[in-house]
């Protein structure tokens, strides 16, 4: 079954919001794992708006469940992230100023820059994803450098989802074939929803992890943490019982 981690970020917006330490990162954390997560990523960013550094150092040892630090490899989150040695490290090209991830790499121009940073990351034991489009071409660079999995950027099929679900998820199902032929296993994450998120996983099952974070702490002020991650998990199920 397709493995559901919860992104953490906007808890840690909440908190930064008022000062102090509520709600308590690592102990929301903590409760999702509790409460059914498969996996918690969080990403930290290089002005702390969300996220903090000291937030991941503190989340080390605390979980059972897969921990996924995504992010721009800049020096100071490569040293973060082989620091705290997580189960996943997720490249991100986020511009510092972006309000959120708004595209993937172009794995050919940074092709050398893209092997040097996951050759550093699995030397530490680390599993690595780059965070990357639908595009064939991005895609079959992607597998030059060496990384074990992509994470393909659903933003685009959340936003075309509405008009027509079928168009929106073509492009994203071909890619995460030609990847899967490619050696590579599939993330995805964006935008993904209650609304979006089981048609497709019913398109592309072999999809090994999706990683939902402003949806799903949205719907959680409305349905609670608990109930709204078995929400998720029920959407993640409902295709493997089929």
């Amino acid at each position: 079954m397709t493995q559901l981690s919860v992104n953490i970020n906007k808890v840690a917006t909440i908190r930064n919001a008022r000062g102090g330490n509520i709600p308590d990162v690592v102990q929301v954390a903590v409760d999702c794992e509790k409460f059914g997560a498969q996996g918690i990523t969080v990403h930290p960013r290089p002005d702390e708006r969300h996220v903090r550094y000291e937030d991941v150092r503190n989340l080390r040892g605390k979980l059972a469940v897969e921990l996924n630090i995504e992010g721009n490899p800049t020096s100071q989150f490569m040293r973060l992230a082989i620091e705290v040695k997580p189960n996943q490290v997720t490249l991100v090209p986020d511009d510092a100023h972006a309000i959120t991830s708004d595209s993937g790499w172009d794995t050919i121009t940074h092709q050398v820059f893209l092997r040097d940073m996951v050759k550093s990351l699995k030397q530490s034991g680390i599993r690595t994803s780059i965070f990357i489009g639908a595009e064939p071409r991005f895609i079959e660079a992607a597998a030059k450098t060496g990384t074990d999995r992509i994470e393909l950027y659903t933003g685009p099929y959340a936003h075309d989802y509405p008009k027509n679900r079928e168009t929106a998820v073509y492009p994203f199902r071909e890619a995460a074939k030609l990847a899967q032929s490619l050696g590579l296993e599939i993330n995805a994450g964006h935008d993904l929803s209650l609304e979006n998120l089981r048609f497709l996983i019913d398109q592309i099952p072999f999809i090994n992890e999706v990683s939902i974070g402003h949806a799903l702490i949205s719907d959680a002020l409305y349905f609670g943490l608990e109930k709204t991650i078995q929400m998720y998990l029920g959407e993640l199920r409902m295709k493997n019982e089929e």
